[in-house]
């Protein structure tokens, strides 16, 4: 079954730009990047780069950069963009990277695509060093498990269901249409205490900008989280 990335790749960089789009350019990109700026990483890697956006981000910063992703037309404006970046096909599931080979990984909202969470989350943790970090952002699972509805009385109010089923669904906005997927939290953190990684920072970061009215949406329910671990040195 198709994800849908090859068709909306197009609406897709049109959508974010070189700012990105809200929720990253007015919500995750400053605690983002303050969990990073200066704490010595050499080597990232961005997994699900995209069109390589937090990449450039983190070469700004000096830090050596990886992108790997699946999206062939991605991946094309991501080298158009930065002729002399590292940006490569293939999936988190399956990292053509040796043991340890990056300080720090980045998932930046891409947990949400991954179809297989149980191979993608061992990966991740199996190319970061021993001491380095594995930087989350993601869809909150309480907003991935629910949605917008107006009552009856027109008073518009987020349902949540089926909260702790793992499945996937299409999620449709600006021309895109891709496949998302659910996940309770409780099956992302047993992923990764598995593994042995320490949670060093958890947070559900709100907007600091934006439209009034789209601010004032996204401080009801929680719309994204960050989560930082740390790969213990021995």
């Amino acid at each position: 079954m198709t994800d849908g990335w090859d068709d909306s790749a197009v609406a897709w960089i049109a959508e974010i730009g070189e700012e990105g789009d809200f929720g990253r350019a007015c919500v995750l990109d400053a605690p983002m990047l303050a969990r990073i700026r200066g704490r010595g990483f050499r080597r990232a890697l961005d997994v699900g780069c995209g069109e390589g956006r937090f990449c450039r981000l983190l070469q700004d910063l000096g830090i050596g950069t990886v992108g790997i992703d699946p999206t062939d037309a991605l991946l094309r404006q991501a080298r158009a963009r930065d002729p002399e970046g590292a940006y490569l096909p293939g999936r988190a599931e399956a990292l053509p990277f040796a043991d340890g080979a990056f300080d720090l990984v980045v998932s930046y909202l891409t947990l949400i695509d991954m179809p297989d969470a149980h191979a993608a989350i061992p990966e991740m943790a199996r190319v970061l060093a021993p001491g380095g970090t594995l930087l989350v952002a993601n869809l909150s699972n309480l907003a991935s498990a629910g949605a917008w509805l107006r009552d009856a009385d027109g008073v518009r109010r987020f349902r949540l269901d089926d909260y702790l089923e793992e499945r996937a669904e299409w999620a449709e906005w600006s021309g895109i249409r891709v496949r998302n997927w659910h996940r309770p939290l409780s099956l992302y953190m047993t992923l990764l205490l598995g593994r042995g990684l320490i949670l060093r920072h958890f947070d559900e970061p709100v907007p600091h900008r934006g439209d009034p009215a789209k601010v004032a949406l996204y401080r009801r329910v929680p719309w994204f989280m960050m989560m930082e671990w740390e790969k213990p040195a021995g």
